[in-house]
């Protein structure tokens, strides 16, 4: 989820507390109880200890939950294994990730913001290459660096449509 020298240690953290990061947010909640397709696969970039990648898988979808700390995915992939869900993780800085295959969804919550600024955009245009055509895209993130993100989507050769927009939150579609 983020360089091994930011100042925060969410590994440390993920170890001793178990759901550190609280229920997944309303926003993410809002999106997947009013999507009318199932079975789609998601790529949730900065799970953590799963609390966006579970309560998707929960509903019937795929998972693929990727985050620099090992006891994250770690719980990530026990409460998956646990619940029977189709829950993968993965561990790797997004720095260096490459995801394998397309996805319906990606979701980035709350992880772009702890890279380095001038590696936000680099990243983010990297992923959404993962995304197919009517596939979308959810960012929360600080308020501060949405102009930036937008300006990626809007320089893409395949045209994306802002479906929301609120105060740290976005959601785009890949038009076909």
């Amino acid at each position: 989820m983020f360089r091994r020298d930011t100042q925060f240690d969410f590994d440390r953290l993920y170890r001793s507390t178990a759901q550190a990061l609280g229920a997944p947010s309303p926003e993410i909640v809002g999106f997947f109880n009013a999507l009318t397709e199932g079975n789609l696969r998601v790529l949730d970039i900065g799970c953590g200890q799963g609390r966006d990648a579970l309560f998707i898988a929960r509903l019937g979808h795929s998972v693929v939950g990727v985050d620099i700390a090992p006891n994250g995915i770690k719980d990530l992939v026990a409460a998956g294994n646990h619940e029977n869900l189709r829950v993968e993780g993965i561990v790797a800085d997004i720095l260096d990730f490459r995801p394998v295959g397309q996805f319906e969804v990606l979701l980035i919550d709350r992880t772009l913001h702890l890279l380095p600024a001038e590696n936000r955009v680099a990243v983010l245009k990297r992923l959404i290459g993962h995304v197919v055509l009517q596939g979308w895209v959810i960012i929360s993130d600080e308020p501060e660096n949405m102009a930036a993100f937008k300006e990626v989507f809007d320089a893409r050769d395949a045209p994306w449509s802002l479906h929301r927009e609120t105060d740290g939150h976005l959601i785009l579609r890949r038009d076909a």
